[in-house]
């Protein structure tokens, strides 16, 4: 699935059907970030599998909050082999 923002995002994971693993980009258009989504979503999914894209620093991202279990932040530039191995760790 895909949306173009936060909200379009929440609504499909609202959605009924099964989700595995939300990525999402830091910087979404629209008002809500991917992280507020991450979270929104997980409030309905607990155990929802997250990977956060960002061009931002990690502390920048998470906060004081820092990372949550099952969820990782990828930083860009990256190389596809480095999001395949993060898409792998979350799923396995």
């Amino acid at each position: 699935m895909e949306a173009e923002d936060g909200a379009g995002g929440l609504a499909l994971l609202r959605g009924g059907r099964a989700v595995d693993l939300l990525v999402a980009d830091v910087g979404l258009p629209g008002g809500m970030n991917g992280r507020q989504l991450a979270d929104a979503a997980r409030q309905d999914q607990p155990a929802l599998k997250v990977l956060l894209i960002t061009g931002y620093a990690e502390a920048a991202v998470l906060g004081p909050d820092r990372a949550e279990a099952r969820m990782e932040l990828l930083t860009k530039p990256f190389r596809l082999a480095e999001l395949l191995r993060r898409v792998e760790r979350l799923l396995g």
